[in-house]
């Protein structure tokens, strides 16, 4: 791992980029005060001026992290406990930043897979990162010394979604493939073949996966527009979401279990209930609208928050923004330009409203949430 003591140099591949401008003279560390308008330098006492809330430990409302890869980003997330975040790009590298002040790209994993990394997912304790390549390759990197620890041939194709829970006191996790197949990995075994495998026997690439919350059931998504449930104990399919007109692109379970999110390349992001006993057989909870997908059949990402029990949603576009509905009301809370590509990836922060995208542009932003004039 190439670890970096200090911030790139300032310039294109500059890892910090304020977006406003600070007073120095402002005593509440929690608001920034932002010149709107002014005649002159010499008229700053008489200028415009905009004082806004801070609501997150960032060091501005907007942070530009950029400069670590060559390629587009096709996955970025917090660990667990928030302090740090990771991305992969279709350059075979796995970036690591620091979330806060000042942001630092701290280590550079290059070449972890032959081909494009597809996915990645962090271990529950945070010191190990899974990452999987479109070489079909399931890998684990130890993220304290950067080494590899291990690697699994796991799909037969690209290896396109990752996902971790706890069941039964084991960290397991779930790997989808073009090959059609979901499998289940415990590396706390001394074995390398997968502890369970899902075929529906249609051959149709899978392209997201998901975990209930008790770990106990497996969401599958794929090209053929559907999501099957899978239990694990039974190893049969309980039921099916139904609803989209194209390709599963991501899914992700809200922060209480009890609704899935899913984003397909129809442009449509549905919400569904699944908890146990829905009164509704088709168990749709909500279908919003406003996040096209473009033209480029791109596996976009989406997210929950998670500081407020999943009250909102966020996914990337292909207009290059994001877009974060509430879920109450069904309605665009917010739509995020800054992006010069395809947003490709979204994760909210564990604690602070933070939301962290990442692009075919190369680049990812932090942004900060409900700030408030003051």
């Amino acid at each position: 791992m190439s670890v970096r003591k200090s911030p790139p140099p300032s310039g294109p591949g500059s890892a910090i980029i304020k977006r406003a401008r600070v007073d120095d003279e402002d005593v509440d560390n929690n608001t920034m005060t932002m010149t709107v308008a002014s005649s002159g330098e010499g008229q700053r006492k008489n200028a415009l001026i905009r004082s806004v809330k801070r609501t997150s430990g960032l060091e501005a409302p907007i942070v530009s992290l950029s400069g670590a890869h060559g390629g587009e980003i096709t996955a970025c997330k917090f660990d667990p406990s928030g302090q740090t975040l990771a991305a992969c790009s279709v350059d075979k590298s796995i970036s690591l930043w620091k979330t806060y002040p000042p942001h630092d790209n701290y280590g550079l994993i290059p070449n972890v897979h032959k081909s494009a990394i597809l996915d990645i997912a962090y271990s529950l304790d945070s010191e190990t990162i899974y990452s999987g390549g479109a070489d079909g390759t399931l890998i684990l990197t130890d993220l304290r010394t950067g080494q590899r620890i291990t690697k699994y041939s796991a799909h037969y194709g690209p290896l396109n979604s990752i996902s971790v829970t706890i069941s039964g006191g084991r960290e397991l996790v779930l790997t989808g493939g073009d090959d059609g197949l979901a499998r289940v990995w415990d590396f706390s075994i001394d074995s390398k073949d997968p502890v369970a495998e899902f075929d529906d026997e249609r051959d149709c690439p899978i392209t997201a996966v998901e975990w209930s919350k008790d770990g106990n059931q497996c969401f599958v998504g794929g090209v053929d527009n559907e999501v099957k449930v899978w239990d694990l104990r039974s190893n049969e399919i309980i039921y099916t979401l139904r609803g989209h007109t194209d390709t599963i692109c991501s899914l992700s379970l809200s922060p209480s279990g009890n609704y899935l999110a899913t984003y397909g390349l129809d442009s449509a992001l549905i919400i569904y209930d699944v908890r146990p006993f829905s009164s509704d057989p088709m168990r749709v909870y909500r279908s919003l609208t406003g996040a096209p997908s473009g033209f480029e059949s791109t596996l976009i990402k989406c997210s929950w928050s998670k500081h407020d029990n999943g009250n909102r949603i966020a996914v990337g576009g292909g207009d290059r923004n994001v877009t974060i509905w509430d879920v109450d009301t069904g309605k665009i809370a917010y739509k995020l330009p800054g992006h010069k590509g395809t947003v490709t990836a979204v994760d909210f922060h564990p604690r602070e409203p933070i939301i962290l995208t990442g692009s075919k542009d190369s680049n990812m932003l932090l942004g900060e949430l409900d700030a408030q004039d003051s």
